[in-house]
């Protein structure tokens, strides 16, 4: 009994002992992509001739970007996005220019201060976009 004991504890401890190490880096930056990601919103943008404006959000340590994405099953609909800064101006970010968004992950705004105030200006890539789902995550 004491013998089974010991090699139980000898096992606990190397078992420990090898789970202690730090992650892989794949795996640091995929925690980091779940953490931002999973605080993400979803909005929606209905067709408009002239662009909506999002927000105003907070940027959080949770996300170093401004990152967007549509959750839309329609092929082939984009939205154009971009971040205006709103202490700072009226502008897009930028040079005052949009990006295209599609389904997948993309940063609308990169390197981002935390505890900075923007709004997300988004427009129509064409006429496909009529009603879009998207999320932004900051």
């Amino acid at each position: 009994m004491i013998r089974s004991k010991v090699f139980a504890s000898a096992l606990f401890t190397a078992a420990a002992l090898l789970g202690a190490g730090t992650a892989p880096a794949s795996a640091q930056s995929s925690a980091a992509a779940v953490s931002c990601y999973g605080g993400a919103k979803t909005l929606t943008y209905h067709y408009q001739a002239a662009a909506k404006e999002y927000g105003t959000y907070t940027t959080s340590s949770r996300c170093n970007d401004i990152n967007m994405r549509l959750i839309t099953d329609e092929p082939g609909v984009y939205l154009d996005a971009c971040v205006v800064f709103v202490d700072h101006t009226t502008k897009c970010n930028n040079g005052d220019a949009y990006t295209t968004h599609g389904t997948e992950w993309g940063t609308v705004a990169t390197d981002v201060k935390d505890g900075t105030d923007f709004v997300l200006r988004v427009h129509a890539y064409d006429s496909d976009a009529q009603n879009v789902t998207f999320q932004i995550a900051y």
